[in-house]
């Protein structure tokens, strides 16, 4: 029997007004239910607004380093609940074991990060032009902010918005993707049982065409911070815009791997693979192409199917390298794009089936899949799988793989394996994404710099992670002080 799990809204875990719910399923085993949450209603949605925008005043006016002793808290109750955690993440979204406690561990380590940053806030004093008179920065939060999540990193990207939204004195009204909503209620449990003031946080569970738009619109909230694909971060940041919110969205990629003779064959199958194949090829900064020189595309292709030949595929929890696609409708997406690179004329080198027989049979399971002959139009050259697909592209040169890793409509990461000075610099200055890669998988990111893409996969606004996550939950006000 699973626990029935409440909102968490000024301060208190209560049911939804319309007292209906839904269940979150295991994708390894659809016969396991994880959890059962609210479908809350825009009602709902409004009274957590409320209790943000009520609690605004108190959470703005506490120090910053107070406010950073309640994140190194929930760091602390994080860190003793991990493990939980990690199966917990497992169960609601199929990684495996190490990706999952991997995902965990960046959770507690970004709370602890935006600790320490609370204690540093503040603004920049400045020369003034005149004799007594003093010229200076002062940051100030921007109210109460939204945030919605996806479901593929749910509880890395809600601590990423999390915790700096916090840490700079701003309420929030939360929402994470109703596939995976569990780990991130362990955020809220940890701020609660942490001393978090009621009000300043309120998590919402429900489908995004009921509460989602109250929170992109509302006139009570001041910025809108959204990750998902490219089509739903687009009607967020419009509907958001109406009224002038403060918004960024991260959206989807298309995210190359440019393989060079001079590189490392070995690291090139490695960072291909790792980019392409973990978890699940799930990932907004998974490795969907590779851009291989001529010189060196046979050896590569031999080598790249034989990697994801040996990858075992299964329930995250036993020890395998790739568990399954997050829901059926994620897993039947891609079984259709493989049969669009088959009938676009390329040739399926490894993979491209659902898994059946055995414990296969009540999971969402599909073969790593590797393509060749791809020329760059094709549609899984072009489009966003979000699965484990990986599609293979000769070029004759540098430039010409340049082009091709710059001709699609995204532009998040990309990366380059090389062992030419001139060549990684010139991919640095040249490749068209937020992210740039020498020697490193497209995916993995340190969290205290800069993230953000170009193009299609990003409202191109604010950047998240790092100072950058300070700078878009903040207004600076400029003082002159004549004494």
């Amino acid at each position: 029997m699973s626990t029935e799990h409440g909102i968490y809204s000024d301060g208190n875990w209560i049911e939804s007004e319309s007292g209906e719910t839904f269940e979150v399923r295991n994708p390894a085993d659809t016969d396991e239910v994880v959890g059962t949450y609210q479908s809350a209603t825009s009602a709902d949605a409004e009274t957590a607004i409320e209790a943000a925008v009520a609690a605004q005043d108190e959470w703005a006016s506490t120090p910053g380093p107070a406010r950073g002793a309640i994140l190194k808290e929930t760091a602390d109750i994080l860190e003793s609940r991990k493990e939980e955690l990690t199966e917990l993440l497992t169960a609601e979204e199929g990684k495996t074991h190490a990706e999952a406690g991997g995902e965990v561990q960046r959770a507690i380590d970004i709370f602890g990060y935006y600790a320490e940053k609370a204690r540093d806030l503040g603004g920049t004093a400045k020369a003034a032009s005149a004799e007594n008179k003093q010229l200076y920065t002062k940051p100030e939060p921007l109210g109460t902010v939204s945030l919605i999540t996806p479901w593929n990193y749910p509880i890395a990207i809600p601590a990423w918005k999390l915790a700096p939204a916090l840490a700079t004195g701003n309420t929030v009204v939360f929402k994470p993707a109703s596939v995976a909503p569990g780990v991130s209620r362990a955020l809220f449990e940890a701020l609660d049982e942490a001393g978090l003031p009621n009000g300043v946080a309120n998590y919402v569970t429900g489908s995004g065409s009921e509460i989602g738009s109250v929170f992109a619109d509302h006139e009570d909230i001041d910025a809108v911070s959204f990750t998902g694909s490219t089509a739903v971060g687009t009607s967020v940041a419009q509907q958001a815009a109406d009224d002038l919110k403060r918004v960024q969205c991260e959206m989807g990629g298309k995210n190359p791997t440019v393989v060079m003779p001079s590189g490392d064959l070995e690291m090139a199958v490695d960072s291909v693979a790792t980019g392409a194949f973990g978890v699940t090829g799930q990932a907004c900064t998974a490795c969907s192409r590779a851009i291989v020189h001529e010189d060196v595309y046979d050896d590569f292709l031999d080598a790249i199917v034989d990697h994801a030949e040996t990858l075992e595929v299964g329930d995250g929890s036993s020890g395998v390298d790739m568990g399954p696609h997050v829901t059926e409708s994620e897993l039947e997406e891609t079984l259709e794009y493989v049969d669009v690179g088959i009938d676009d004329g390329a040739t399926l080198e490894t993979g491209g089936e659902r898994l059946t027989g055995d414990d296969y049979d009540d999971g969402y399971f599909v073969e790593p899949t590797v393509f060749s002959d791809v020329t760059p139009e094709m549609r899984i050259a072009q489009e966003e799988v979000f699965g484990p697909v990986l599609a293979v592209i000769s070029v004759s040169d540098f430039e010409e793989a340049v082009e091709v890793a710059n001709g699609v409509d995204y532009g998040l990461s990309a990366s380059i394996i090389t062992q030419d000075l001139s060549e990684a610099n010139h991919f640095v200055d040249d490749v068209e994404a937020g992210v740039a890669k020498v020697n490193e998988k497209t995916t993995g990111l340190e969290l205290h710099v800069p993230f953000g893409g170009y193009k299609q996969s990003s409202t191109n606004t604010y950047r998240e992670q790092g100072d950058a996550g300070l700078d878009f939950f903040t207004s600076t006000k400029t003082v002159y002080l004549n004494y």
